[in-house]
């Protein structure tokens, strides 16, 4: 049953709590709460410790797979500019697919019970909880499973030499995603371009939430009208 009046419990495990918010979750879950410590999620430990993932897992994990699968496109014939470009195009699919899904699933409405639950799982929880430092990147069994049917779309849709290398420029993409991601919210940029995005994206976190989608890039946001506006004072900095 969701209550109008319902208020979350901090001091509980809030991911079964947030589903009684309702249509009240979408403004508690954009008030965010700035501390490194992240709270707790589920009262059972196992659960609790696959919502927590240190961000070199990611890079440890998954660049290992990336030179394996684009050694396979290699093995089947590609000539070494061939598999580079390819890889270059998966980066580039990446770069769409980060604002796409940052902006129509990470972002969409939820109100009932379940949907509440299950975006503050996917996303809800890093934008109430934005430096909770465990809860950055994506748990590598989660990347594991959703890889699954992307690797299955791209054999259909390429020859067999080059959907490894395509696959493996696309899973580079997400890795330097995570890794950047975690960089802008935990790194401390002085100049140039790293801080120009980690200004960027911060402001998609305490100012304007429904703009800025794009974490490695801004380019998506340009195309799509997405690109928050920036004020005279602060063009002035």
């Amino acid at each position: 049953m969701v209550s109008k009046t319902f208020t979350v419990d901090m001091d509980k495990p809030l991911v079964f709590q947030v589903g009684h918010l309702g249509e009240a979750y979408d403004k508690w879950v954009h008030q965010p709460i700035v501390s490194k410590v992240g709270p707790r999620f589920f009262s059972n430990d196992v659960c609790e410790l696959l919502t927590r993932t240190k961000w070199w897992v990611i890079p440890v994990v998954w660049l290992p797979v990336v030179c394996w699968v684009v050694s396979i496109s290699i093995q089947r014939g590609l000539t070494p500019i061939e598999p580079a470009s390819t890889v270059v195009g998966g980066i580039f699919i990446w770069t769409f697919l980060e604002y796409s899904l940052h902006r129509f699933l990470f972002h969409m409405k939820t109100k009932s019970y379940w949907g509440n639950t299950l975006h503050y799982l996917l996303h809800g929880c890093h934008h109430k909880h934005p430096m909770d430092s465990l809860r950055l990147v994506f748990p590598p069994i989660a990347t594991a499973i959703l890889c699954v049917p992307i690797w299955t779309l791209i054999k259909i849709l390429l020859p067999p030499p080059m959907a490894p290398a395509l696959f493996g420029g696309g899973l580079l993409g997400y890795v330097m995603y995570d890794c950047t991601h975690y960089f802008l919210h935990h790194g401390k940029p002085s100049k140039g371009y790293s801080q120009i995005l980690k200004k960027y994206h911060l402001n998609h976190h305490f100012k304007v939430h429904s703009k800025g989608f794009g974490i490695t890039s801004s380019v998506w946001d340009h195309v799509f009208g997405t690109f928050p506006a920036i004020k005279a004072s602060d063009k002035s900095r």
